[in-house]
């Protein structure tokens, strides 16, 4: 890559030219730490539970390949072809999800999963990135057809996935795709009291959620009273960041991944700081503010309202996904089972953050003299919170 001239103008030096190299820098720098990470904290999972010590890793090489693979892939599309993708993966993705409520894996009291064989599958983490992009491709579309029903329609599609998730259930899923929704509304231009009054309803639902299911209840409390219910985990990982100070234990020597069930997984993170220290952690932190910073950063440049609008909701939907990992394994939020970006173990999440990057990276991609809406021409994004005046 690092040889092709000026002159080359194949489509793949015009894409390497082009691209965001940092933020590509920066994913293959967390598959790495994944990589890392998969080596130190799964053998002793996969032990305790009478596999063989490598199949955890095996697996994971696997996964962070296709999604190394996927973040090119999907990086080498058009806006147009990322608007296709997503519509494409955004029907399979409701339809699988709405299968796992009848043929789904039941864990802990929740069916998200369906079985295949080798690995099992989670649909929803694949309508993250798809609905961001239909939500931006139907909020935009106003612009170039002043009577199509855009709002309407992402209602609808939300309201759709809502009942979906709150039927499995995955209250923490349907967190963070309602965040990137608002999110997506107000970069859009509705106005602040719609904003407010979406939050609102947020904050009631959570409210609700806290009522009608146990293990949110369980949560919550254990996260405001210190001396009720169980906190083994959090305790255990809490202790593990404390034994790895400054500096690490040093690879190998943690124990935190000899006493959590998901080590590998919910709780990696403690591991890197058991092992590897808190100037590891920071680190890692840092590599992930990057790239969220890096495109918010570009967007601030970009004329395209859905090239805007989608890559919020795609950025922020990967943001958040590494905060709220990192923020219950430090017990600043309750617990939430949720994967840290490219580190965690698991098939379903580092396809789908790929498939995240992936659309950020095409779709922030440099073209010269290229349109990047397929017709139409298309009126700037007013400033966030403002009415627009054909709303």
């Amino acid at each position: 890559m690092a040889g092709m001239s000026r002159v080359d103008t194949s489509y793949l030096a015009r894409w390497w030219r082009n691209v965001d190299r940092v933020t590509l820098c920066c994913v293959g720098v967390l598959i790495g730490f994944g990589y890392v990470l998969m080596l130190a904290a799964s053998p002793a999972v996969a032990t305790r539970i009478g596999a063989s010590r490598d199949m955890f890793i095996l697996k994971q090489v696997v996964f962070l390949t296709l999604a190394g693979l996927i973040v090119t892939g999907t990086s080498l599309l058009s806006p147009r072809g990322v608007r296709r993708l997503a519509a494409v993966g955004f029907v399979l993705a409701v339809a699988a999800t709405a299968l796992t409520l009848v043929h789904g894996v039941e864990i802990k009291g929740a069916r998200r999963w369906i079985a295949l064989p080798m690995m099992s599958v989670q649909p929803s983490e694949f309508l993250k990135p798809c609905f961001a992009v239909v939500t931006a491709w139907l909020l935009t579309e106003r612009r170039t057809r002043r009577l199509f029903p855009g709002m309407p329609i992402a209602l609808g599609l939300f309201a759709a996935i809502l009942l979906l998730l709150k039927s499995q259930p995955d209250i923490g899923m349907l967190s963070v795709i309602t965040t990137v929704f608002l999110a997506q509304l107000f970069i859009d231009g509705l106005n602040l009291f719609f904003v407010g009054a979406g939050v609102g309803c947020m904050i009631a639902a959570f409210l609700g959620a806290y009522m009608v299911f146990p293990h949110v209840r369980s949560r919550v409390e254990r996260f405001l009273h210190p001396n009720v219910g169980d906190h083994y985990q959090i305790d255990t990982a809490l202790r593990a960041f404390g034994n790895g100070g400054l500096m690490g234990r040093g690879p190998g020597e943690g124990r935190v991944k000899d006493l959590l069930p998901d080590a590998h997984a919910d709780f990696v993170f403690a591991v890197a700081g058991e092992e590897f220290g808190m100037l590891i952690c920071l680190f890692i932190i840092g590599v992930f503010c990057l790239i969220v910073v890096r495109t918010l950063l570009k967007l601030l440049r970009e004329d395209d309202p859905f090239v805007v609008v989608a890559s919020t909701g795609l950025i922020t939907g990967f943001g958040l996904q590494a905060f709220v990992n990192m923020g219950s394994t430090l017990h600043l939020i309750p617990t939430k089972g949720m994967t840290l970006p490219f580190i965690s173990y698991g098939g379903s999440s580092a396809m789908s953050v790929a498939l995240t990057i992936g659309m950020v990276l095409a779709l922030t991609r440099h073209r010269v003299g290229e349109s990047r809406i397929p017709r139409g021409r298309v009126a700037p994004i007013p400033a966030p919170g403002l009415r627009r005046a054909t709303a």
